[in-house]
């Protein structure tokens, strides 16, 4: 069969760069394939897909090399309108794609530049909206809508031409556990309904591996290093040399294997999918790597900062987004707020930030009810750090938007400046100091902005999503710092997030919202291992716990903290290592 896309020793250097961005890329494409296509922040992945549909080099300018047909056409000669009509990308953020005021307006965008009559436009559009399963929505305004919603607009937006081809660029990224699965599941049906050809982008490969793919094409430092059937690229070291996460379950039976003195994972036994694959011979090693790994330790914390008391809150008389809420939170503690998009967990953060007042109930902040004080006094204890930094930054220097919220409180200059540089020097950027916010990464605007908070010395910090969109590398990056940051000064740290990974990795307690309630108050690895709870707000079930089960271990969540710990130890170990160089 011939190739739908064709890449041939092909090269691209953005204009501004001096180094290529993609090197040597020889790719072939069949028509009908599903393809992953994985690799850190900065390995190409994204500038492959934008020379496929054309916005390289016709909106972003560069040189390239080699060729590269896409269904006979080439996409620097037919331009982004041309090839729109063979290919359609759904981007990371969603809300940039929207044009339309309601659903239907923004799926019948297209069509309207192509002056297709109105009586075969509403006909398009309701078979497009049908095909994404959005007719009950085609009157809402597309920003209103929840994150997976908005994927399905997004999707449709792009399918209305009819194309045979659909890019996905970090589709997971900024989606609750529940609704990437079902995500996933309309791209695979969509696929095989319409004989379309799909590559996605994502940095979370087992989430992407939900729904078989035909390949995984791993990239680093814009090479390909490897093109494999996903049961083939699982079992070897790929994803770990190029600082990509391997699903749990193979890591864990990776560390059991390692523990006996190495072994390897046989393509064979189909490490897809946890569901299917064969574990018959790997499980006679993960119980003795279970039973033979120490306990976790388990964390105890000092007097409550934090206390919650039967909250409710209500934005309309007949919309309650937070009913009868209570918890309470110790110094020094780092947990997890976890639920599905829209479960409240924005709300409840703005209500601890005193930026909300509860309809009933109150809040407690080291004894005191904070509904009496402003935004200005409660700010001054808890710090919320946005999941982009860009919402947060609005200075182009650092020190100057580090000292900010101090400045307009009123501090003398050399108050100012004293504070700034011990909350930089804490989150590691005091030889940055003096440069320009635009010179940063996205990792280190990340630590601007909380070194803007810290400055404040609060007593509670808030991050939303603090790893959204990031790959390992940098996600080990952020993480680490704020474990340190909860070790080193006791600060209590409260992270929102879909990352269930992180929230086993990170923190040993998980408070889990559903529809507005609170529905557990559990160690994490308890909270991943209860089916119910999964299921009540729509996070997923870890598949340490399908291997636990299958491997006949009483308690599932204990062989979760085993390999936390296995995990935690492996990367103090690296750590020594590293300071030792």
């Amino acid at each position: 069969m011939e190739p739908i896309i064709e890449f041939r020793d092909f090269g691209f250097k953005y204009r501004v760069q001096q180094e290529p961005s993609l090197f040597d890329i020889d790719l072939n494409v069949k028509r009908g394939e599903k393809i992953l296509i994985t690799g850190a922040s900065g390995s190409g992945k994204s500038t492959l897909l934008n020379c496929i549909n054309g916005m390289i080099p016709c909106s972003v300018s560069g040189d390239i090399t080699g060729s590269l047909t896409v269904d006979g056409l080439t996409p620097s000669e037919e331009g982004i309108f041309g090839m729109s009509k063979k290919v359609g990308t759904v981007l990371q953020d969603t809300d940039s794609q929207f044009i339309g005021m309601t659903v239907a307006e923004d799926l019948a965008f297209a069509l309207e530049n192509d002056a297709v009559p109105q009586k075969e436009m509403f006909r398009k559009v309701d078979e497009i909206a049908e095909l994404v399963r959005m007719t009950d929505f085609k009157k809402n305004s597309p920003r209103q809508l929840s994150g997976g919603q908005k994927q399905r607009v997004s999707l449709g937006g792009v399918m209305v031409d009819d194309v045979d081809i659909l890019l996905f660029d970090e589709p997971l990224a900024n989606l609750d556990p529940h609704t990437g699965k079902s995500t996933i599941a309309l791209i695979d049906d969509l696929m095989k309904e319409k004989d379309l050809t799909v590559i996605i982008v994502e940095h979370r490969v087992e989430d992407a591996l939900y729904r078989d793919v035909d390949r995984i094409i791993c990239m680093k430092d814009g090479r390909i290093i490897a093109d494999l059937p996903p049961d083939e690229m699982l079992c070897g070291n790929v994803f770990i040399d190029a600082g990509i996460r391997e699903p749990l379950y193979i890591a864990a039976i990776k560390h059991a294997l390692d523990s006996e003195g190495g072994g390897k994972i046989d393509p064979k036994d189909c490490p897809q999918h946890i569901e299917t694959m064969d574990l018959e011979p790997y499980i006679p090693s993960v119980r003795k790597w279970f039973i033979s790994c120490p306990d976790r330790e388990q964390n105890t914390k000092g007097d409550t900062i934090l206390d919650v008391q039967h909250v409710s809150f209500s934005y309309s008389k007949d919309r309650e987004v937070l009913h009868d809420v209570s918890f309470s939170i110790k110094k020094g503690e780092m947990l997890c707020l976890v639920g599905k998009n829209g479960a409240g967990k924005s709300t409840l953060s703005n209500l601890i930030c005193g930026m909300l007042k509860p309809s009933s109930g109150k809040i407690l902040l080291d004894g005191e009810d904070i509904s009496p004080l402003s935004v200005k006094e409660v700010g001054e204890r808890v710090g919320l750090v946005m999941q982009s930094p860009n919402q947060m930054i609005s200075k182009p220097m650092i020190m100057d938007e580090v000292g900010l919220g101090l400045t307009a409180r009123g501090y003398d200059e050399d108050e100012v400046r004293k504070r700034s540089e011990e909350a930089l020097r804490i989150c590691g950027l005091y030889q940055m100091r003096n440069w320009p916010v635009s010179a940063l990464s996205f990792g280190q605007k990340k630590r601007v902005t909380i070194a803007s908070i810290l400055v404040m010395d609060p007593k509670v910090l808030i991050l939303d999503e603090p790893t959204a969109g990031q790959d390992f590398r940098h996600y080990r990056e952020i993480m680490e710092f704020l474990r340190d940051l909860n070790e080193e000064t006791g600060l209590t740290v409260i992270l929102i997030t879909h990352d269930m990974h992180l929230m086993l990795e990170y923190s040993d307690r998980a408070l889990v919202l559903s529809d507005g309630e609170l529905i557990a108050d559990e160690r994490s690895s308890m909270v991943l291992t209860d089916p119910d709870i999964v299921d009540r707000a729509s996070l997923k079930k870890t598949s340490l716990y399908d291997l636990a089960v299958k491997a006949g271990i009483a308690e599932p969540y204990q062989l979760v903290e085993r390999f936390i710990q296995c995990e935690r130890e492996l990367m103090e170990e690296k750590n020594d290592q590293d300071a030792q160089l």
